[in-house]
């Protein structure tokens, strides 16, 4: 047992019982270095045997400033910081990052460009859910599912490398639309993606969803009730999961959400079981909103993907290549970028994991005198004591990886 000087007693006293100063309970440390915490996170323990009595989490690990450094950059060279954010949800970052620039410039984004934006996105989430879904798996030692999860999640990184040229670290989305229109097999990938992937979903299930051992460990295991739930700022799968359905996308529609049909999946359980199963059904409906969105494509072919305002968007490789004065100004907005007007916005989307939102204050330079994000795991993640509190170790495993943290989205 580690003396309570080993793990900074006097550091959390006020968030421990009594009990653990005179050794009436056990203070242990479960991380940073843990195949079971998702990341470089310490939870320190407070047990009482194998009961949880306190369950704190310690964050900072994986601190990067990348809000400092984005304050050092222009607004353009700025947005390749968000994709080491929540790295599971690279464009949903570029997104929330783009949208908060064009509103503080009010920049217009064409249609085709919003379209590749929603599938784009969509994609995304899928893909961020099978990393979930797979990690679940593997916390509950279902090793298979995790095999399966990355499989089907391989053919969404080939898609994000087809239109940006990396599978992960994208930079896709820029201000004022997308850096590039997609190519000629987006479609056909795409959807030989949806062709296939309804039925892997189904074969989640047939694994998992009424499996005996499962149903044994997550059901009524760290319930989160709605009032807990909105008093800690949770939001994403894990508040609809606890019975209230709030999610942007159809709350505060955005890149034109409010044109496509898709249902909000919620559950009233409120337990480790009801966020699993939000999760199964999100994928089925981001399938329904990408099939929507390769519809519309097909009805605007040959449209721009870029705004025609120079004074904030690069200029396309077609108008460089015959303009010196094109080039020019492609050079100085990427070396001394562009002013932005005096004022503060602030911009939130849906991400896989709740509400991502975007601070930005402008000082009328070219670089933001101020950046903050708003993540979803930071708030979500400070639920954890009370989801706990009661349950076993073994339960603890659970409860964190229904959840679904990603640490970039919680240290910045």
């Amino acid at each position: 047992m580690p003396q309570l000087e080993e793990v900074s007693y006097d550091q959390y006293k006020h968030l421990v019982s009594e009990r653990a100063l005179t050794g009436e309970t056990m203070l242990l440390n479960m991380g940073p270095q843990h195949p079971s915490t998702h990341g470089v996170l310490r939870l320190l323990l407070e047990l009482d045997g194998e009961t949880i009595v306190n369950a704190i989490p310690d964050i900072g690990y994986l601190h990067t400033g990348i809000e400092k450094n984005m304050e050092a950059k222009t607004y353009l060279k700025a947005e390749v910081m968000t994709d080491r954010l929540d790295y599971m949800n690279t464009t949903g970052n570029n997104l929330a990052y783009c949208m908060a620039v064009e509103k503080l410039v009010d920049l217009d984004v064409p249609e085709r460009a919003q379209v590749i934006r929603v599938i784009i996105t969509e994609l995304q989430r899928i893909a961020s859910h099978l990393v979930f879904m797979g990690a679940f798996g593997l916390d509950l030692a279902a090793m298979s599912m995790f095999l399966y999860c990355f499989r089907e999640r391989e053919y969404i990184m080939d898609i994000l490398e087809l239109c940006s040229g990396q599978r992960m670290m994208t930079t896709y989305f820029r201000p004022g639309g997308v850096w590039r229109d997609v190519p000629v097999e987006f479609d056909a990938a795409v959807r030989e993606f949806i062709r296939i992937f309804p039925r892997r979903v189904d074969e989640y299930e047939a694994l998992l969803t009424k499996n005996p051992i499962l149903l044994d460990r997550l059901v009524s295991i760290g319930i989160l009730d709605p009032k807990t739930a909105l008093s800690h700022g949770v939001t994403g799968p894990t508040l609809r999961a606890s019975g209230v359905n709030w999610d942007l996308r159809k709350a505060r529609p955005y890149i034109g959400y409010e044109q496509y049909n898709f249902n909000v999946p919620v559950r009233t359980e409120g337990d480790t079981f009801a966020r699993y199963i939000v999760h199964i059904e999100e994928f089925r409906e981001s399938l329904k909103i990408v099939e929507q969105g390769l519809e519309k494509l097909k009805k605007m072919p040959n449209q721009p993907v870029q705004s025609d305002n120079r004074k904030f968007v690069v200029p396309p490789r077609a108008e460089i290549g015959v303009s010196m004065e094109a080039l020019i100004h492609h050079f100085k907005l990427w070396t001394e970028g562009f002013p932005a007007p005096k004022n503060s916005i602030y911009s939130a989307v849906e991400s896989p994991r709740g509400e991502l939102g975007v601070y930005l204050e402008g000082d009328g330079g070219p670089k933001p005198h101020r950046v903050h994000m708003r993540t979803p795991s930071f708030d979500n993640l400070s639920a954890i004591n009370k989801m706990t509190q009661g349950h076993l170790v073994a339960d603890l495993v659970a409860i964190l990886a229904s959840i679904d943290i990603v640490l970039g989205d919680i240290d910045r």
